[in-house]
């Protein structure tokens, strides 16, 4: 089957662009989606330990993560999902005549108008709680278990940015610029396990996320499905046994979770192995993706992407302060975690905070969502890609707190100003959709 729909033309209409939508690879960015939210909900604990609630990673220390994590380790494949859209996106906004600026200016209102609401929300909610005389201890562990996930913003918006390079390094030498970054990405890991400089690893912030991007460029263009399906089902065997291998023996951990900070080329391993599997199936799920309850479930999710990620941590912390609230007013004990109590809970724990995210991100996608004419003028839109990125770095570094919510919503907002066309002319080969998507990853 091949992988490559024919490029929208500039007279081809708003159904037309419609039509060119991958069913398949809509239904896999949405899965990767609830899988996230699933892992971050059951690592979520709250216990109530003298008369004060006290809010832990539940699975640091346990087995249990370890199974859970190979089940829900879906980062690595959302990054390649996202190269195989954002090739095809690139290519179908160059046939139109748009700029390479323009589409990156595009890819940061649509990332970073969720995350001005998001953050700015928080902030305001962080704010609340110090007024009302809520623990510090309380504030700045919700702003810390908010601010952790968000390393996916600033990593996903760089990326992004650099996709119409990275599509001309793909174009002229598709091999060489994959196997450098890979090259690149293992070398930091050698030079960390040399060294025992753990900070060195934050390099791969850079190379592991970009590679992967750049292995959905092979599954966009038709490379991967042109391979035999005996030479992709040993791709997908060799990937998992090196990684299995390299788990056993000590050189990655076998949480795969904590191969994500910093990240490791075990996410390589993990990358291609789902690539290879993606790519063997992909004529099955895209036949299941068009079943109308799954067309519905994907069509609900492909439009709110980033606010379902950026929002599902705020519904999980908020779900954990009721609970130890109710716990601490009612007088009832709540369950040790990992105990068995802890897990007849999950159930119900998972399908809530699944339920509450879908909720938040109906109520909230509308007001995020949004793509004015794109700013043609390149130094503007380095400066928003940079001013987005530092806004959301200061939050992983600093921790989410009223202040640097505040700093980070001003910078955002500076971003999104510069990102804007001044001109009222639209440039050439942009039209405005009537139907605007907040999805980071959705075809423009």
């Amino acid at each position: 089957m091949a992988l490559v729909t024919a490029p929208a033309t500039p007279s081809s209409s708003a159904h037309d662009g419609a039509a060119l939508r991958d069913p398949g690879i809509d239904l896999v960015r949405a899965l990767c989606v609830v899988g996230v939210v699933l892992l971050h909900a059951i690592m979520v604990g709250v216990t109530v330990e003298d008369g004060a609630p006290v809010f832990e990673n539940a699975s640091v220390g346990t087995w249990w993560i370890v199974p859970v994590s190979w089940l829900l380790q879906v980062m690595p494949l959302f990054f390649v999902i996202a190269g195989f859209s954002g090739l095809l996106s690139y290519r179908r906004h160059r046939v139109r005549g748009g700029s390479d600026t323009a589409f990156v200016a595009a890819r940061v209102h649509r990332l970073l108008r969720p995350a001005l609401y998001a953050v700015g929300i928080v902030g305001a909610a962080l704010t609340v709680l110090v007024l009302c005389g809520i623990p510090a201890d309380f504030v700045v562990t919700a702003g810390f278990r908010y601010g952790q996930p968000l390393w996916f913003l600033a990593v996903f918006l760089a990326c992004q940015a650099l996709l119409p390079a990275l599509a001309r390094m793909h174009e002229n030498a598709p091999l060489l610029s994959i196997g450098a970054l890979s090259t690149l990405a293992v070398t930091v890991d050698i030079l960390r396990a040399l060294t025992g400089n753990d900070s060195l690893g934050f390099l791969n912030l850079a190379f592991v996320w970009i590679a992967l991007q750049q292995l959905g460029f092979f599954l966009a263009d038709g490379t991967i499905d042109a391979l035999a399906r005996r030479t992709r089902g040993i791709l997908a065997l060799s990937a998992t046994a090196a990684l299995f291998l390299a788990c056993a023996f000590g050189i990655f951990s076998p949480d795969l979770i904590a191969n994500i900070n910093p990240p490791t080329t075990a996410l390589l391993l993990v990358g291609l192995a789902h690539t290879s599997v993606l790519s063997l199936y992909r004529s099955r799920v895209i036949g299941f993706s068009r079943r109308p309850l799954v067309a519905r479930l994907t069509a609900f999710i492909t439009p709110r992407t980033m606010t379902m990620y950026l929002w599902h941590m705020p519904v999980l912390l908020t779900m954990a302060g009721l609970t130890a609230a109710f716990a601490l007013q009612s007088g009832q004990s709540l369950p040790a975690l990992s105990s068995v109590d802890w897990w007849m809970q999950r159930p119900l724990w998972l399908v809530t905070t699944l339920a509450l995210t879908a909720l938040a991100a109906l109520l909230l996608a509308r007001w995020e969502s949004g793509v004015p004419a794109p700013s043609t003028s390149g130094a503007a839109v380095t400066g928003a890609v940079l001013l987005g990125v530092s806004g959301t770095l200061g939050l992983l570094i600093l921790g989410t707190s009223p202040l640097t919510a505040a700093f980070a919503v001003g910078l955002y907002v500076l971003a999104l100003r510069l990102a804007v066309r001044r001109s009222p002319a639209r440039p050439e080969g942009y039209a405005r959709p009537r139907a605007l998507s907040a999805s980071p990853t959705s075809s423009a």
